[in-house]
Formats: C-alpha cells, structure tokens, sequence
C-alpha cells in the first residue's frame, strides 16, 4: 500500500494531510496526543463530522503504524476523515511516513 499526501494545515499538536492511498482521497489529522477520544474535538472541527464519517485510531508505538493505517484505509470511504492519536514522537513520524510524508521535515 502506498500512500500520497500533501499538509494542508499545522496544528499546535501535529498536522492536517490530504491523502491519497490507491482510489481512496481522504483528509488525516495526524496528532501527538494521549488515546483520547474527548480530544479529537480539540483539533477537528464540528464541520468534519457532518460531511462524513470520522475514523480515529491510536498509534501507541512506531511499529504499529502500518497496521493502523493499513486498518483504517480498508474501513473508510472517499471523502472520510482518518485521525491519528499518535503517543510520541516515534509513532508520530512512523505515522507520517506511512501517510506518504518525510518525518524528517516534521
């Protein structure tokens, strides 16, 4: 699976990507953040919640962030919006990588 991405938006806890991964276009929030779901409404707007479904997946550790993103594409539909509550900063940049992004620019 490869993914594609461009920033849209930095945001005080991590980013907001546009994403391509084989026919699926969504848009990620990809966050440094505890497993929270109360969180999520910190950085995503209400708006995003009434224009499709809202799909949020914790990356603990780096070595799960393929999995976690492999999972969440197979559930979502064009359009959806993915949230990444990653719980460092080596889950964070594994998560970016995953997503098409260079961790090193972040």
């Amino acid at each position: 699976m490869k993914a594609f991405s461009h920033i849209i938006q930095t945001l005080d806890q991590g980013v907001l990507l546009d994403v391509t991964i084989e026919e699926l276009s969504c848009r990620a929030y990809v966050v440094i953040s505890a497993a929270d779901l109360e969180r999520v409404a910190d950085f995503v707007p209400a708006s995003r919640f009434e224009d499709g479904d809202v799909h949020v997946t914790a990356v603990a550790a780096a070595e799960e962030a393929r999995q976690q993103v492999e999972d969440l594409a197979f559930n979502m539909n064009i359009g959806d919006t993915a949230v990444f509550l990653c719980g460092d900063d080596l889950a964070y940049a594994a998560t970016l990588e995953e997503l098409g992004q260079d961790p090193v620019q972040h």
